[in-house]
């Protein structure tokens, strides 16, 4: 387990990239919503199998249902849906990664004199998350050109933004003890009503089931909701809210390198300073 724990750091910030090379292969195929409630299906299911086989234990009163399943309605619901759509209305993807940026400073600010069962803030990881913000800003620096962009379009992901940070301080407040499993299949359900409430209001539900989805879906499914979530919720567990959220400044640069070299994109000399100086602040961040 101390292994694990060690490691989960980075495993999770690899996996999480990913999903900007997900949406990538997936989104010119399917309505975003869509292409959502679809993924939480899946999810739910292989979730709620794996629960039952192995009779993993579900919460134990209606509150603790409603707890489990509020953060599954921001974390995954609103945040993944607000990225998604965003991304459709033409927002860059490189504006949207430098919103949802903000989470760590939105955490800090939200923490800050409160402090965690496990620690206050301390002076270096707030200059950890200043630094990491600058470093995240360099990295996208020569991809954020908003043109006529709306601020309709960006609404979206800063609604996201401000779900996933309200969700994490959730989740670690009143679902720590919360089964992997069981409580995964419940989050992903409650999404998965959600974004196909919202599909079924504003969408055409188009998919287009052609390989190119069927692996983006597939890679969605298995590698980040039930292989980077499961990690964010197993971290949350052991760090303070801060120290994990930081984590994700990580992944706009991690996607930079696997667009660099999965799509031929470039890395200039200012992004790769931006990586260096992210890195740097992440660990003043997250160091005991």
């Amino acid at each position: 387990m101390g292994g694990l724990t060690r490691a989960a750091p980075a495993i999770f910030v690899i996996l999480w990239s990913s999903a900007f090379v997900g949406a990538r292969y997936g989104l010119p195929h399917a309505d975003p919503l869509t292409f959502l409630a679809t993924r939480f299906a899946l999810v739910t299911a292989v979730l709620a199998c794996c629960a039952l086989a192995v009779r993993a234990p579900w919460p134990q009163s209606p509150a603790a249902w409603g707890h489990v399943a509020l953060v599954g309605f921001l974390v995954q619901g609103v945040y993944l849906a607000g990225t998604f759509v965003a991304i459709d209305l033409g927002v860059p993807v490189g504006v949207v990664a430098l919103i949802l940026g903000l989470q760590p400073i939105l955490t800090m600010v939200w923490t800050w004199g409160r402090g965690e069962t496990d620690g206050r803030i301390t002076g270096m990881q707030a200059l950890g998350i200043v630094l990491g913000f600058a470093g995240l800003v360099l990295v996208l620096w020569d991809r954020l050109d908003p043109g006529e962009m709306q601020f309709l379009a960006v609404l979206p992901v800063i609604i996201g933004l401000l779900c996933i940070s309200a969700g994490t301080l959730h989740q670690r407040r009143y679902c720590a003890g919360m089964n992997l499993l069981t409580g995964g299949a419940i989050q992903s359900a409650t999404a998965m009503l959600a974004a196909g409430a919202a599909a079924w209001a504003f969408e055409d539900m188009r998919i287009d089931w052609n390989a190119d989805f069927i692996g983006a879906l597939a890679w969605m499914v298995i590698v980040v909701s039930l292989g980077a979530h499961s990690l964010f919720l197993f971290l949350l567990r052991r760090n303070q809210a801060t120290r994990v959220t930081s984590l994700f400044y990580l992944t706009p640069p991690g996607a930079a390198v696997m667009a660099w070299a999965m799509f031929d994109e470039t890395l200039t000399a200012i992004a790769l300073a931006g990586m260096a100086v992210t890195v740097a602040g992440v660990a003043l961040a997250t160091r005991n």
